[in-house]
């Protein structure tokens, strides 16, 4: 909503389409309370939305100017509902939630900022959210996206999604919103659950909007793509049927969504078709390992290592070199996994990150030591965001002998 309406009433209006769709929620209260859930709520917070746009533009025509590009269309009576009616059809939503995602990605703005305002306006993230996506102070997420708003609004209109101009120069940072979006989903750092589903099928949904535009359609799209949808084929047994977080151990693989990792690998083929090898490439690819893996131990862990290897060089962090130690303990024991943890590079970064040291639980635990294993799962149990990694984590603690399974989820 808030992309159509600042298609219909100008980027510099922007406010002004935050505000309407607020009202569009608020109506929704105080109906809803009376009258119940309609069948098809997004249709009618649309028609809400669309309604009130006319109300203001035949208010507010004569005060302020609107979108440049629509011009006296909204300025006669005769043409003004008919140009909403069309603004609001479903393709043109589409059309105007790419032109919101690129707009967003506004070349004085810098890729945070960026990431931020894409995240905030068109994915409906809280500040509070955007703030856990970038491991930072909401004051100073609020800061950012108050900047970033003033420069968006600053713009003369919304990005031209049909050329090809300046189109390669935001893609990057267009994924990456994306990216973090699906990661927001799937390890949520939300005070409430360590899974939400319904940001992960946000990300996809944008995504293929994406790769469903001509000149969006790149291999690393595609890529992007593969490792969201063969993540998500996964989503059904994150959580087991009493409601605990499960691990990629303990998860029933008859319950992954096949028809969303036979889609991942067809993104994932399709992204193969140009010379750029990027991170959405790699970590596609490992999760393609783990989705051709019908038990625990006939994942290749040689091949994930190698592969994480290939994402290291290509963008080394803490939390990838945790990842890639993981897989060298499925693959050489316990005892070079604790190794290559100890390893890592900046690994104070990890120090708010419950599973950094609920990976040293486990892999001190496989060592026999039970009582240090112990103290790692009572610091990660500290550092829990949501009650199923408590949960989870409590179940660790409380089987500090005899369980030698690795168990990361």
């Amino acid at each position: 909503m808030v992309a159509v309406l600042t298609r219909i009433f100008g980027v510099h209006n922007l406010a002004l389409a935050e505000d309407v769709v607020q009202d569009a929620f608020c109506r929704a209260l105080e109906v809803w309370k009376f009258r119940g859930v309609p069948e098809n709520p997004s249709a009618w917070l649309l028609a809400t939305a669309k309604n009130r746009a006319v109300d203001v533009l035949r208010r507010e025509r004569t005060a302020r100017t609107f979108a440049p590009e629509l011009g006296r269309l909204l300025a006669s009576e005769w043409t003004l509902v008919p140009v909403v009616e069309e603004l609001f059809a479903a393709n043109a939503i589409n059309d105007d939630q790419l032109r919101m995602m690129f707009s967003c990605c506004h070349p004085r703005l810098t890729e945070e900022a960026q990431v931020a305002l894409v995240l905030h306006i068109l994915c409906g993230f809280s500040v509070s959210e955007v703030a856990s996506a970038f491991v930072s102070s909401q004051a100073a997420i609020e800061k950012r996206i108050s900047r970033a708003k003033k420069v968006l609004a600053g713009s003369k209109k919304l990005f031209d999604i049909s050329s090809a101009d300046d189109f390669s120069a935001r893609l990057p940072a267009v994924h990456r919103a994306l990216y973090l979006l699906f990661n927001e989903g799937y390890h949520g750092s939300s005070s409430e659950s360590a899974v939400r589903a319904e940001l992960c099928q946000e990300a996809i949904r944008l995504t293929v909007l994406l790769v469903e535009h001509p000149i969006g359609a790149t291999p690393t799209t595609n890529a992007l793509a593969a490792l969201m949808c063969l993540h998500a084929a996964r989503l059904p047994a994150r959580v087991d049927a009493a409601g605990n977080l499960s691990s990629l151990f303990d998860q029933d693989r008859s319950r992954w969504d096949s028809r969303l990792a036979a889609e991942g690998e067809r993104f994932l083929n399709l992204s193969a078709t140009g010379p750029e090898l990027t991170e959405y490439h790699v970590e596609a690819a490992i999760a393609a390992v783990h989705a051709m893996a019908h038990r625990p131990e006939d994942t290749d862990w040689g091949e994930i290592v190698s592969l994480y290897d290939s994402l290291m060089a290509i963008r080394a962090s803490p939390v990838i070199a945790l990842n890639r130690a993981i897989a060298i303990a499925q693959r050489e024991g316990p005892k070079r996994g604790l190794e290559e943890i100890r390893a890592i590079a900046n690994s104070d970064r990890l120090a708010r990150y419950p599973f950094y040291f609920a990976a040293l639980g486990e892999l001190e635990l496989r060592s026999g030591r039970h009582g240090t294993a112990g103290e790692h799962f009572r610091a990660a149990l500290a550092l829990a965001r949501n009650p199923m990694e408590r949960q989870f984590l409590e179940r660790r603690v409380a089987a500090c002998k005899g369980d030698s399974s690795l168990q990361v989820p």
